[in-house]
């Protein structure tokens, strides 16, 4: 099989929950082990650190890598979805992964894996710990898919465990609360691991925290309290930070959610060092002022153009929207442009009342089966007060916002992963 080809047969055969939803999600982990031995547990042969939480996991293993790329070691990065290239979810140092051992897994692979019927996701992980062996790495960040205590990637025994947040998200299959969400998010904690929780949320969450680690004889910091004098200024498009400890950390991520991961960062790599990495100063202000050039990251209030001003993120939840609006609120512009389509299986109630009402909107449909049908969207958002014409792809609704906006506007991308992942091709 060629590479396309490989791509092809993984997508038709082993089903994607990003892709399709709830008909590729497998509850458990009896898949992933019986994979895991047939490949021969390659995660053992390096050290790993688990990230989970509803927002932010994906910026916090980029940027954690980027540090440890920078402090000297080979670091592999597995985080998923992926945007434009399959590849970007499995790098080594910020290099994507080759594309004949793509093709060469599946091939060798086969006829072991297919009995098994494993879902899109939990192949590709044992793809990716099978690839960071070859790599020789010496710690891999491994991204949590869906969840954490039934997430594929929880058989591995990290060094250490960290836990972005909690928010609203994935209802059905994590619990309709957020205790019982961070529940299912604790379920990464490890006997004798520690464990960063980036927010703590209210009591009840924090509760959960606290006696999950306790039982387990976890050591727990939470960056809110360890990180408790950070500040931030803007500067153009990037977030200069300050601490006690570290002065202008000047962070390449834009997005007002950064400055929370910027805490859990800097909370994890003191973490580290207790047991034993050697990360130098200079590596954490490298890995914070470089993170998009160390590690690919995309898709983060990203700068896709100037006059008019384009932005996209992939925020698409409450919890990530909600500071996704309040930075929009921030910025100048005569007339805002909204761009936005989401997933079918997320909660539009809680989405679109945060939305501004003042803008022109393009509801659209992201080209994954997954995708809210763009005239649905249009006639439930009408109910919030937000109005605009519906686009069929991603593609035509951009090229109709900037065709409207003048060089004073701002067009913003965004509401589903998907939406930016059909966005971000028109911008290369």
């Amino acid at each position: 099989m060629t590479y396309e080809e490989t791509l092809d047969y993984l997508y038709n055969q082993m089903p994607e929950y990003q892709r399709i939803g709830e008909r590729a999600y497998k509850v458990g982990l009896d898949n992933s082990l019986v994979l895991d031995n047939i490949f021969g547990h390659p995660h053992r042969h390096y050290k790993t650190i688990h990230v989970a939480g509803t927002n932010g996991k994906g910026s916090t293993s980029h940027l954690l890598a980027a540090i440890l790329q920078e402090s000297g070691y080979r670091v592999g990065l597995y985080t998923s979805p992926h945007l434009t290239d399959f590849r970007e979810r499995i790098r080594v140092n910020g290099e994507m992964i080759d594309k004949n051992f793509v093709v060469d897994f599946t091939k060798k692979y086969r006829v072991q894996f297919e009995p098994v019927m494993p879902s899109f996701f939990e192949l590709t992980m044992e793809m990716a710990f099978l690839w960071f062996a070859h790599q020789k790495v010496d710690i891999a960040v491994i991204e949590t898919g869906l969840g954490g205590r039934l997430d594929s990637t929880n058989i591995i025994t990290p060094m250490l465990s960290i836990i972005t947040n909690i928010g609203l998200d994935h209802m059905k299959f994590l619990g309709d609360t957020l205790p019982l969400i961070a529940t299912e998010k604790a379920g990464i904690i490890k006997q004798g691991v520690p464990v960063v929780i980036g927010e703590k949320g209210n009591q009840e969450v924090e509760r959960v925290f606290r006696d999950k680690a306790a039982s387990l004889q976890a050591p727990i910091r939470f960056a809110e309290e360890e990180i408790n004098d950070l500040s931030a200024v803007r500067a153009g498009s990037r977030w200069i930070f300050h601490t006690r400890e570290y002065h202008s950390i000047i962070c390449e991520l834009g997005g007002f959610a950064q400055q929370k991961n910027a805490r859990t960062l800097l909370t994890a790599v003191a973490l580290l060092r207790e047991v034993g990495l050697v990360i130098p100063r200079d590596a954490v202000y490298r890995g914070f002022s470089q993170v998009i050039t160390l590690t690919g990251l995309q898709g983060r209030w990203q700068l896709l153009q100037q006059k008019p001003k384009i932005i996209c993120d992939i925020a698409h939840n409450e919890h990530g929207l909600r500071d996704v609006m309040e930075q929009l609120k921030s910025e100048q512009y005569n007339q805002l442009h909204m761009v936005f389509g989401m997933a079918s299986d997320k909660d539009r109630e809680s989405v679109l009342p945060l939305l501004p009402k003042e803008a022109r909107y393009y509801f659209t449909r992201a080209s994954v089966e997954r995708a809210l049908d763009e005239q649905l969207l249009q006639e439930e958002a009408r109910a919030y007060g937000l109005t605009g014409e519906r686009y069929g792809s991603v593609a035509q609704a951009v090229a109709t916002a900037i065709k409207n906006a003048d060089e004073n506007d701002l067009i913003f991308i965004g509401g589903s992963s998907f939406v930016v992942a059909d966005a971000l091709p028109l911008f290369s």
